[in-house]
């Protein structure tokens, strides 16, 4: 007899008791390392290991693979067991019916998880998870494979599946560490590639398929199983970048923002094309958003999430870049490659609510784990999404986690946070009857206001340098006050009310807004009670609100003049600037995420005439510290002409910290006006440094010749004044020539 025919009589001192083996075979036994892997007898060491559909099994020693025993079947089919002649490291040789497996048994492997990380799990104050739950690929004694992790403590039992084991839940149970409620099991010879999720019998006995909610990356939709990352450290290039990072986001500083769905950006073969990867984005995106002088590109959520539509703000991978794009290693070299070049990455984030989609974060072991129980507090009404219970300390950690995840292990530099407003309040978008009062009996969220705080707090900490922005389109006091005043916390957060009024300002017929000029001035008056970014974002061009262009009133020309007065007055008055990919050259088409932008349009003069505008005006944001340094200032800004509705002309001054002025003049209407005095605060000449009509941006070319000279008649509350030409539909900025 050899090796492979010995196959001695079952050992019926083996067996398992009756209801474990049911267990096992049903796929519902909660704790598999009490029955599998070795255990001690009085007569010595034995082993069972549970392989349902296997044929047969040899022990072998795992240092020279030599054999030293045969397991024999046990009292259900799959059950194998057998003494062994002593208990050393061995590996499996299993024998099934499409061939032979050679593995090391997963149940030979003790505890991985440390207890300093469970306890911070379970605290919630673990801030790399990203590096502790989720699947992990390790050595163990030797033996490469796969660490596999899950909080999911109201389960009954749940196990890791993919190919590797017929995606059979019986196969690889995991381990159940308490009191932190953490599953985890090491799965040897898997590595980085393997797709995977995980099977959980849940707290009412529902078996489901979940993915991974720390999972590192994904598979491309519409399949939605995690997948196994390649966790070796990338090669980072931006350690200057990161030096200076809090340098270039001082709120004196410009911010000029591209904001960019990566999916419809541009696709090979138009509309209907594969989409850019994250290498390709690197070589076309980047040099196109640093020709136009921008400082930073927003991403809009790359965060995996299972329906396009949805834009990436239905997430359900909070950890992992979209599979979409390429790897978490593709995006690592997209981020570097932008920090090389000069150019800011922002990446959209949404904690305020996930999709209902099963194999998501919904009840995922049988209860509420990550959203509140209770649908007035729990579910979203006008997304149909969860909500989550950021009052529960593991899931506070848990987005905490994965924040400090982005900003940390991929070095981004901003998160724009969605949807903040619908964080804030308890009662937002319901109606009375439909919420619960916090315990104060007010409509404010408590612990949504205590996490945001955190967040914060723990950004400023764990990646200086870096800010977080919020959407928040209420007027809650203190947004970007410092938590230690009693703010919120963040850096900058998104002027709604500006783009709100604005727009419906340019949307007027002319010969109407002498009506509505109190929405272009009324925004002064709360422009410095906050630190705002001013945002033409997404929002505003989808879902039948038409393109930016199409906004504008009038013919043709009209429509392109008032595009180009509106984007110039953007650029020239306080905060930092946001512009959506596709406005800044005019695209006709309300934007689609199925679609690639209309770039055939920058062959039409008009519309390439835009782009330099929008390009011209970065430039001189930048090069001018008058238009970026007192941005949250006062001081920074006056008003020369407020008041002029009959003529809906509007002229302001900004300022440098050093006293440096610059002088803008809008003319709302298509009339060209001559000899119109304004005071200014020097006299002498003042340079006409930009103009929107100007011929190279496809104007009428109606000016100043380039210059004007100034007298000492005192207007406007200026020491003196000038009378100039104000062009159709157009901005104007001047200049002293000499410095003061």
């Amino acid at each position: 007899m050899n090796d492979l025919t010995a196959r001695p009589m079952p050992d019926k001192s083996l067996w398992l008791p009756e209801e474990e083996a049911e267990a096992l075979a049903r796929g519902s036994h909660g704790n598999p390392f009490s029955a599998l892997g070795v255990h001690q007898s009085d007569d010595g060491p034995f082993l069972r290991a549970f392989l349902p559909g296997a044929l047969g099994v040899d022990v072998l020693d795992r240092p020279d693979g030599s054999f030293r025993c045969c397991l024999t079947g046990m009292q259900i089919p799959g059950l194998f067991a057998g003494r062994l002649p002593y208990a050393a490291p061995y590996s499996l040789r299993i024998r099934w019916p499409s061939g032979e497996q050679l593995t090391e048994d997963p149940y030979s492997f003790g505890l991985l998880l440390g207890e300093m990380d469970l306890y911070l799990i379970g605290e919630g104050t673990h801030r790399h998870l990203g590096q502790c739950l989720g699947a992990q690929p390790m050595e163990v004694d030797g033996v490469e494979g796969v660490r596999f992790a899950v909080w999911a403590p109201n389960a009954r039992r749940v196990s890791v599946v993919g190919n590797f084991n017929s995606w059979d839940g019986r196969r690889h149970v995991m381990r159940l560490r308490h009191p932190a409620g953490v599953w985890e099991l090491f799965v040897p010879r898997l590595g980085p590639g393997e797709s995977y999720k995980y099977e959980i019998l849940d707290a009412q006995g529902a078996l489901g398929l979940r993915a991974d909610p720390v999972a590192l990356a994904t598979e491309t939709p519409p399949n939605t199983a995690s997948v196994v990352a390649d966790t070796r450290p990338f090669t980072w290039h931006d350690d200057e970048w990161l030096t200076h990072r809090g340098e270039r986001h001082a709120p004196n500083r410009p911010i000029s923002i591209y904001e960019v769905h990566a999916s419809s950006w541009r696709k090979h073969g138009g509309d209907n094309g594969e989409l850019y990867s994250w290498r390709e984005l690197a070589e076309h995106l980047i040099p196109y958003v640093l020709e136009m002088g921008f400082t930073h590109v927003e991403l809009l959520p790359i965060m995996e999430h299972p329906f396009g539509g949805s834009w990436g703000y239905q997430p359900l991978s909070q950890f992992a870049p979209s599979g979409r794009f390429g790897t978490p290693g593709d995006f690592a070299y997209f981020v570097d490659q932008c920090h090389r070049a000069g150019l800011g990455v922002i990446l959209d984030w949404v904690p305020a609510h996930f999709p209902t989609d099963p194999h998501g974060l919904a009840r995922f072991d049988g209860t509420a784990l990550y959203e509140y129980e209770h649908p007035f507090e729990g579910f979203h009404q006008d997304w149909d999404t969860f909500i989550y219970n950021w009052g529960r300390r593991e899931v506070h950690g848990f987005l905490l986690a994965s924040a400090v995840h982005w900003l940390r292990h991929f070095h981004v530099d901003a998160l724009r946070v969605d949807a903040v407003a619908s964080m804030l309040y308890r009662n937002y978008s319901r109606n009375e009857g439909e919420w619960i009062p916090n315990k104060y009996g007010g409509h404010e969220n408590l612990e949504a206001i205590d996490f945001l705080r955190h967040l914060n707090d723990v950004v400023s900490e764990e990646a200086p340098g870096a800010v977080v922005i919020a959407e928040e389109s209420t007027a809650w006091p203190g947004v970007t006050q410092p938590t230690a005043k009693g703010g919120l916390g963040f850096a900058y957060k998104w002027n709604m009310g500006w783009m709100h009024d604005t727009l419906s300002y340019i949307g007027e017929d002319p010969i109407h807004r002498r009506y509505h000029h109190h929405n272009m001035t009324f925004p002064m008056v709360y422009a410095f009670s906050e630190h705002y970014v001013l945002p033409i974002s997404h929002d505003e061009v989808v879902h039948g609100k038409g393109s930016l262009i199409g906004k504008m009133p009038g013919d043709e020309w009209q429509q392109f003049a008032n595009l180009r007065a509106y984007l110039a007055t953007m650029w020239t008055q306080p905060g930092k600037k946001l512009l959506f990919m596709g406005c800044e050259y005019g695209q006709w088409r309300e934007w689609s995420h199925d679609r690639e932008l209309d770039w055939f349009l920058l062959n039409e003069p008009r519309h390439s005439g835009v782009r330099q505008l929008l390009t011209d005006l970065n430039h001189l944001y930048v090069k001018h510290s008058s238009l970026h340094e007192c941005d949250f200032d006062p001081h920074g800004f006056t008003w020369v002409v407020s008041n002029d509705d009959t003529n809906s002309v509007f002229a302001w001054l900004r300022w440098s910290a050093t006293g440096e002025p610059l002088l803008i003049v809008a003319n709302l209407t298509p009339v060209p006006r001559e000899g119109y005095r304004l005071g200014v605060p020097r006299p002498g000449r003042w340079e006409e440094i930009f103009n929107s009509d100007a011929e190279c941006y496809g104007g009428s070319n109606v000016g100043n010749l380039g210059q004007l000279e100034s007298d000492d008649s005192p207007l406007h509350g200026q020491t003196a004044s000038l009378a100039m030409t104000l062009p159709p539909l157009a901005v104007v900025i001047l200049q002293p020539a000499e410095p003061a």
